[in-house]
């Protein structure tokens, strides 16, 4: 008799439902992405890059799905990977290089940042010795100095800026480099104020120590040659100018590429290959990545070098008119606003203003009212809270699709403002305050989190608050690193299944 057969092995429980047609899945995720901010349109003035060019969109759709199941992890096996990269860092190169330049495509800003502290920091290892490397950067540069720094095992020393423009000290840069820095930064411009650094003379100081230099452009590096192209004044920020080293530069914001697609620029193939990561000790598969990522689509980069080959030379320049004559628009228009005071002297596409109380400090309590009041009206403007002695401010990043829609957020802002103004103020307990600034965030429990974060209106479980204000005012009240742990706890209780 034959013997019975075994039963097949339960398989483990598992949270995917039964199979279902395609038309289904997809309609799942049009209502999931109606929840969303608009990403087109210009009312969102922050995180997304409308070019507001027919036809763009599906153009860089169709290009990312002829090569989203390329590998670009090996070259030699999807030749084609190289030549588009080849092509996009040739015309990188060719509007902000010199001579000799090499580069690489990035998934973004923060990897081409962190990238470059790498290359920064694996020279100064191997051509001066040093093993304790610090990175000098001003107040106003972009957090993904910070990460990158952290990731890396590098010290950041942070300088402040001038109060009035916001722009680096250079001077103040100069004084702080020393025999440990492998790296100076300069913005062109800030994320925070849009304001350009002065990159020729911290890029001097720099060489002068034999020390490299980065010129952060993710946000300007596209737009601002063409802003020059249309005759405006743009000081030198690129690869030519001496001593910059290094240049970050996003194709996503005003390339106009879908995210995330970047490139970082090095002076030449030398300092680049301390960039590179090669591995051959292991059985397998001899290893060498040029970036972070191992594995990555093809189609980001095919979909960048696609919208780089359709608008062109000529298209750039329009579109960099268009956003420039959105922003003297919107700066006319801010600066006839009693209340509002523009900061610094925006150059690429980037505004950030205060409202002034009746002593002549920022009004944080009028200004949050303000963002909430016109996120009511359909407008997004980014909140950015005060900063060592710097201004909280509503930021805004122009697009070309804002350029029609300058009339109407100004009139929306007017009506705004009206109504902020009649709300009864916010504030922070002062004893609340004292009590968070001897908090020390590293010893604070899960159920003390939970609570503080409760207590902010930072509840997942009850949904986001509706305005924002309330919970805006606290955090900029509290200290840094208690704001971090907060916010960072905040985000892992959304990514919590």
């Amino acid at each position: 008799m034959s013997p019975e057969p075994t039963p097949p092995t339960a398989l483990p429980p598992t949270t995917l439902p039964p199979g279902r047609p395609a038309e289904d899945v997809l309609t799942e995720l049009r209502a999931l992405r109606g929840g969303d901010a608009p990403t087109r349109g210009g009312r969102t003035f922050a995180y997304v890059y409308d070019a507001g060019v027919d036809g763009l969109d599906a153009l860089a759709a169709q290009a990312y799905s002829a090569y989203a199941t390329v590998n670009g992890l090996d070259m030699t096996v999807f030749p084609s990977v190289a030549r588009l990269e080849n092509d996009i860092v040739a015309a990188v190169a060719a509007v902000l290089g010199a001579p000799g330049v090499q580069g690489t495509f990035t998934s973004g800003g923060t990897e081409s940042i962190l990238l470059a502290v790498k290359t920064a920091r694996d020279h100064a290892r191997a051509t001066r010795g040093v093993t304790e490397p610090r990175l000098v950067l001003p107040s106003t540069a972009h957090a993904a100095f910070h990460k990158a720094a952290a990731y890396l095992g590098v010290r950041p020393v942070v300088v402040p800026v001038d109060p009035v423009t916001f722009r680096a000290d250079a001077a103040a840069v100069a004084a702080a480099i020393d025999e440990r820095t492998v790296l100076v930064v300069a913005s062109a411009p800030s994320y925070a104020h849009g304001v350009v650094d002065p990159v020729a003379e911290i890029a001097a100081a720099a060489a002068e120590r034999g020390v490299l230099c980065h010129v952060d452009a993710c946000i300007g590096g596209w737009i601002l040659p063409y802003l020059r192209r249309t005759g405006r004044e743009v000081p030198p920020f690129d690869l030519s100018v001496p001593g910059v080293t290094s240049l970050s530069v996003d194709l996503h914001k005003y390339g106009y590429a879908d995210k995330g697609a970047s490139v970082v620029l090095y002076r030449d193939a030398e300092l680049r290959r301390h960039q590179y990561f090669a591995h051959a000790g292991w059985p397998g598969y001899p290893v060498v990545n040029p970036t972070v990522q191992g594995t990555k689509s093809g189609g980001l980069l095919a979909q960048a070098w696609a919208v780089l080959r359709h608008v062109g030379e000529d298209g750039y320049t329009a579109l960099a008119g268009r956003v420039a004559d959105a922003s003297d628009r919107l700066l006319a228009g801010l600066r006839a606003t009693p209340g509002v005071r523009v900061l610094g002297d925006p150059a690429a596409g980037l505004v950030a203003f205060t409202l002034d109380g009746a002593d002549g400090a920022p009004d944080l309590s009028l200004l949050l009212h303000l963002a909430d009041e016109m996120r009511e009206r359909g407008w997004y403007l980014q909140p950015q809270l005060s900063f060592d002695g710097l201004p909280p401010n509503l930021h805004l990043t122009l697009t070309p699709a804002t350029a029609g829609q300058v009339d109407a957020l100004l009139a929306d802002l007017a009506d705004a403002l009206k109504a902020a103004r009649v709300l009864p103020p916010v504030a922070v307990d002062p004893a609340l305050a004292e009590l968070a600034a001897g908090l020390d965030p590293a010893a604070l429990g899960p159920e003390e989190i939970a609570g503080v974060l409760a207590f902010a209106g930072l509840d997942p479980q009850g949904g986001l608050p509706t305005r924002t204000a309330p919970v805006l005012v606290l955090l900029d009240a509290l200290p840094g690193p208690l704001k971090e742990r907060l916010l960072a706890e905040f985000v892992g209780s959304i990514f919590r299944i």
